[in-house]
């Protein structure tokens, strides 16, 4: 039983729901606590590391994209209170966001021959692209198939961003947040080496709909019963969540007791 869903997105970046909405989301999924974690944002409506919304606990959180050696990974904040340092590195992200939605929809309407109603802006993402690119005249039927062909990395219109290392955004995040965790560990193409940095973090995400999403670690070799070993191994704090962009929350998270835990480790360190 799901009590608490720790990865979702709103409309603050490539998300599709209004923060209004998902406290009762989250309630009609019968969670006790869902975290905003919205990319290289933090979310305007959140005014405290916790807030409690119709009877669910919102926890405020972030998600960064960082550089680790050879590959890029996400990190999560959880129980964040802004410093100064963060939301200026926020604000270079932002902007970087917004160079690189204007060059990856500038690609897409040459080569689709199509004209889509996406505003560059602060927030967006490839997500809000790929929607927009579905909901167009151009022959996509779903998101994924737009990754696949088009925005995915090392497809032809798709464009890096400039994000901080793995060290400066760990640093960034624990001044900022009580609880800090590599998020979805086995999405990346090596998720051995992407596992090597939870020493140096507060949690690992455990809970992850990776088959839902046909993520099952690129080498084939690793599996979420690792992962777990690795969290116990460090004793690192388990997080899990439904990384949700569109409508549906509690796909997958933390049982009770593991957000019970979870909630004593962001209290402690808020």
């Amino acid at each position: 039983m799901v009590a608490a869903d720790l990865h979702v997105h709103t409309d603050n970046s490539d998300g599709t729901f209004r923060l209004p909405e998902v406290a009762p989301a989250a309630r009609a999924a019968g969670l006790d606590a869902v975290a905003i974690t919205d990319h290289d944002r933090v979310h305007p409506g959140l005014d405290a590391p916790v807030v409690e919304r119709d009877g669910v606990a919102l926890v405020h959180g972030i998600e960064l994209r960082v550089e680790a050696s050879d590959q890029r990974v996400d990190v999560l904040g959880y129980g964040v209170r802004p410093t100064d340092a963060l939301l200026a590195e926020i604000d270079r992200l932002q902007r970087d966001r917004v160079e690189r939605g204007r060059a990856i929809l500038d690609c897409l309407e040459d080569r689709l021959g199509v004209s889509l109603p996406v505003d560059p802006e602060p927030g967006l993402g490839r997500p809000d692209i790929a929607r927009a690119v579905v909901a167009s005249d151009a022959d996509y039927e779903s998101v994924g198939a737009v990754f696949d062909d088009l925005i995915g990395e090392g497809e032809p219109c798709y464009v890096a961003r400039d994000v901080p290392s793995f060290e400066r955004g760990r640093d960034l995040l624990a001044e900022a947040c009580a609880v800090v965790s590599l998020a979805h560990p086995l999405r990346y193409p090596d998720p051995q080496a992407a596992l090597e940095l939870t020493p140096r973090l507060d949690a690992v995400e455990v809970a992850y709909p990776y088959g839902a999403r046909g993520h099952t670690g690129a080498n084939g070799e690793l599996s979420v019963d690792d992962v777990a070993a690795v969290a116990e191994r460090h004793d690192l704090l388990v997080t899990g969540g439904s990384d949700a962009h569109e409508r549906d929350l509690g796909e997958t998270g933390l049982s009770t007791e593991r957000y019970r835990l979870f909630r004593d480790a962001l209290d402690a360190g808020l």
